[in-house]
């Protein structure tokens, strides 16, 4: 029975951290846990559980650990020497939970991660307009009109239209063009690392 109860006690403390750190879930405090878990562990025993336990949670969400990596993880966790590992249980307590959570945890990353507002669509053309429908003697030039759909998470959209003329869009495309650049650059620079 008190492998069970050990069991439950550290799913417990595994909801509990994931309510905490990806389920946004405020009330959820390091305190509550270990009163309602383990009132019976001193303050400082639960505080290195907790932060090993967490630890090992972000590592694995971070990671999107599919089940053989989350094995081959969790299998060199159980080898470490010392108190830096985790035992057979808490290695099988820590597979159920990542089985059972792990689309809620990497949804919760995702939506974490995105810009708010979003781009939900862009649609775009070039309109030339002539002399005789601007009432000028000499017609403009092209004119790019684009049009952006924006909206955050559960609102409905707005959109925003934009003019630019020839030289607004060549300023443009350059920018773009810098920004790749910069990205490219930052992209070779940690491929050495």
């Amino acid at each position: 029975m008190a492998q069970a109860e050990a069991a439950r006690c550290l799913s417990g403390l595994l909801n509990g951290i994931a309510q905490s750190v990806y389920y946004g879930s405020g009330d959820v405090t390091e305190e509550l846990l270990r009163s309602e878990f383990y009132p019976e562990v001193s303050r400082d025993e639960f505080r290195a559980l907790h932060e090993k336990m967490r630890g090992l949670l972000k590592s694995i969400a971070a990671a999107d650990m599919d089940h053989a990596q989350l094995e081959a993880f969790l299998t060199a966790q159980t080898r470490k020497q010392g108190g830096g590992g985790v035992s057979a249980d808490q290695a099988a307590a820590l597979t159920r939970f990542w089985k059972s959570q792990r689309g809620r945890v990497r949804e919760s990353l995702l939506a974490g991660s995105r810009w708010e507002p979003s781009l939900r669509g862009l649609t775009w053309r070039v309109d030339l307009q002539t002399a005789a429908s601007r009432g000028d003697a000499a017609p403009r030039g092209p004119v790019a009109l684009m049009e952006l759909e924006l909206g955050r998470t559960g609102q409905d959209s707005e959109f925003v239209c934009l003019e630019f003329d020839e030289a607004q869009v060549n300023q443009a495309l350059r920018t773009m063009a810098d920004v790749r650049r910069s990205i490219d650059g930052l992209a070779r620079g940690s491929e050495g690392v």
